[in-house]
């Protein structure tokens, strides 16, 4: 059996291939596919390199490749995949848009829907300030665009994946299809446990607005007594720093190598989380260390962190605001308080560990021998003549039949 392994750019390593990792190790002799391959390191898809579309060629591609996201439709559908009897896409953008055809199986793990495309696209505009002028009726034309193609292209995925149930209600919503959940792998080895904890709170994100980094910070500086340490830089970092120059309680460290990320991460008595995000990979890492996570109880994080019940590894706040934080910090610290419900840095660490790569794998590969052994049987009774049946009844050999193939779609 021939594979394919389809990804949407190859620039850098980040979640999206955390999760193509994995994949490519459930399948090392698979040929692998994008848009763009500039990769500097390729340890992690194991030295491959990519077959590329005619926008690796362009001019800036290395760097500017986002844009000329309105020629990314044609050209991944230009990627010839015919010999292929397994194609497996790793798609946020247009990966899943590959040509198939009907002899072959197409699985697609999606991140998510084209975000700038569908429920976040006014919240982008806003942020790349197109939201009057000609700039921005060119950009509304062009998302229109995508969404049409993104719609259509959902067509020729036989089964979808997903990294929570928060995307899967996405995928519902913009294609009409069922999504199976698989948590994406996250690297918890790395993070080691750390029972002892010091009396300070922390957070660790790149500084763009949806990181709502703005909020934690504004939120400490209602709390002087307690202390937050924040590791990271970004577009945002000259806005925080002013909010945190009047909070001397807000330690900014900047950019910081991963020991000493780490080393705070397990120190710290809370890591706070306040983002709404498809899944969230620091949630989990922190829990990893044994540390507790306060967070804003939407998106992924409602699968990654248990807020109720018994052995909870955290505690959710209801709204992005000031006061809504404040109140989770102040519950978080009662429930530190009782012995009956304060949370222990092993259920944190035993939480994180249902994330563990080795288990991604092991069920990547279940659900595609799955699919792949129902599609041969499907086809076998497709094949098998029908006996019993009237001269007149039997089916034409150029007949069409939707229904021989029922799981071709989800």
């Amino acid at each position: 059996m021939k594979v394919a392994i389809v990804h949407d750019w190859l620039v850098t390593y980040a979640g999206a291939e955390r999760v193509l990792e994995q994949i490519v190790a459930c399948f090392p002799e698979a040929d692998l596919f994008s848009v763009v391959d500039f990769l500097e390191d390729r340890e992690f898809i194991q030295g491959k390199r990519a077959k590329t579309t005619f926008i690796q060629r362009l001019p800036f591609a290395a760097k500017k490749y986002r844009a000329y996201l309105p020629l990314m439709p044609l050209a991944i559908e230009q990627l010839d995949l015919s010999d292929y009897d397994l194609i497996i896409s790793s798609s946020h953008a247009v990966a899943k848009g590959v040509i198939t055809g009907p002899d072959q199986m197409h699985i697609s793990y999606v991140h998510s829907p084209i975000r700038y495309a569908w429920d976040l696209q006014h919240q982008y505009l806003r942020e790349a300030r197109l939201e009057r002028g000609v700039k921005a009726f060119l950009a509304r034309a062009i998302l229109h665009y995508v969404r049409n193609w993104d719609t259509r292209t959902a067509n020729g995925v036989d089964h979808f994946l997903c990294n929570s149930h928060f995307v899967a209600r996405r995928i519902a919503k913009t294609y009409r299809r069922t999504a199976t959940v698989l948590p994406p792998p996250v690297d918890t080895d790395g993070f080691t446990l750390k029972a002892d904890k010091e009396p300070f709170y922390f957070t660790a994100s790149r500084m763009v607005p949806y990181k709502r980094i703005d909020l934690i910070v504004e939120a400490f500086a209602k709390m002087p007594d307690r202390k937050l340490v924040v590791v990271g830089d970004g577009p945002e970092m000259a806005r925080i720093r002013a909010i945190a120059n009047h909070a001397p309680n807000v330690v900014l460290l900047g950019y910081q190598p991963f020991n000493v990320l780490k080393d705070h991460m397990q120190r710290a008595r809370a890591f706070v989380f306040a983002a709404e995000e498809d899944f969230g990979i620091a949630p989990v890492e922190a829990q990893a260390c044994g540390t507790p996570v306060i967070a804003f109880g939407k998106g992924g994080v409602l699968d990654t962190i248990r807020a109720s019940g018994d052995r909870p590894t955290g505690v959710f706040f209801d709204e992005q605001s000031v006061a809504s934080m404040v109140d989770a910090v102040g519950r978080f610290e009662a429930m530190q308080a009782s012995d009956l419900t304060s949370i222990s840095a092993a259920d944190c660490r035993a939480q994180a560990e249902r994330f563990a790569p080795n288990l991604f794998r092991s069920a990547f590969k279940a659900f595609v021998g799955e699919k792949l052994a129902s599609r041969r049987m499907q086809l076998e009774r497709a094949a098998t003549p029908q006996r019993g049946l009237r001269e007149a009844d039997a089916i034409p050999e150029t007949a069409t039949v939707p229904d021989a193939i029922p799981d071709a779609v989800s």
